[in-house]
């Protein structure tokens, strides 16, 4: 067993949060996807690109319980619908785009809304203000990371998938956590890693992996949905002397192993 890992075997504590993959998509080329950068002074994932999300907060569950924020009846699990909720907060604060809205809001509210969660508003009085209500259901689950070492920061991530219309303009980066953000293609993004152009951490190169083998979104959806999420613990493992990071190998991920001399990991 791991030394990072607890020794009676159980998962170690980590921060409840939620991630979203919104894909643009273009006529004759595969869709781009949003990723926003880190600041290299973060503790987390420093530096690297990582898709919009962050924390499940308690204004996220206090939504979740309260109906008037839904356009139509929801059967989800109060988890499972404060993660949406924050999946969706976390991108309109990262970068300016609003998804998950039964009626898309008015540019000019998204872009106070912004400014307002920048300054820690809570997002429930920014939708009452607004009388604004959610679509829980345009966000499909992807995946669900929780890595079980013990680091500075261990998040227990799940990750949803979105549609975004050809004409969502570019991304407003927050300039807090985040330092820039832009639309790329999944393939464009692997490139740019491999040539040191950007820094990407194991999970964000495993999931880039994945979204590289769709031309659309409507496949990356019945794949997603065709594959029961379960919770992914990379693990390390011994191949012919050398160390390796890696995940089960029935999600979806075409690579599920990398050799530990280049995996980067957002805890370190």
């Amino acid at each position: 067993m791991n030394d990072n890992i607890d020794d009676d075997g159980t998962l170690v504590p980590a921060i409840p949060a939620a991630t979203l993959v919104l894909f643009r998509e273009r006529e004759d080329a595969p869709p781009e996807v949003l990723v926003v950068e880190r600041s290299a002074k973060m503790a987390f994932a420093g530096g690297a690109i990582v898709f919009p999300g962050g924390r499940i907060d308690d204004d996220d569950h206090a939504i979740a319980a309260d109906i008037r924020y839904f356009a139509n009846d929801h059967a989800l699990e109060i988890e499972e619908a404060a993660a949406r909720i924050a999946a969706i907060r976390e991108t309109l604060e990262e970068s300016g785009i609003a998804i998950g809205f039964a009626t898309p809001p008015a540019q000019d509210w998204i872009e106070t809304a912004q400014a307002r969660l920048h300054a820690r508003e809570l997002f429930s009085l920014l939708l009452d203000e607004a009388q604004a209500t959610l679509d829980l259901d345009s966000l499909i689950p992807f995946a669900r990371w929780r890595p079980n070492f013990r680091e500075a920061r261990a998040f227990d991530t799940r990750f949803y998938i979105a549609r975004v219309p050809a004409d969502t303009p570019e991304p407003v980066v927050d300039q807090t956590e985040n330092v820039l953000s832009f639309w790329a293609s999944a393939a464009d993004l692997l490139t740019a890693a491999d040539t040191g152009k950007v820094k990407v951490i194991f999970p964000t190169r495993r999931n880039l992996e994945r979204l590289a083998l769709f031309g659309d979104f409507a496949s990356a959806e019945t794949h997603a949905r065709a594959i029961p999420v379960e919770i992914i613990c990379p693990y390390f493992e011994e191949r012919d002397g050398e160390r390796y990071l890696c995940i089960p190998t029935h999600l979806g991920y075409p690579v599920t192993a990398e050799i530990m001399t280049t995996a980067l990991r957002g805890g370190r």
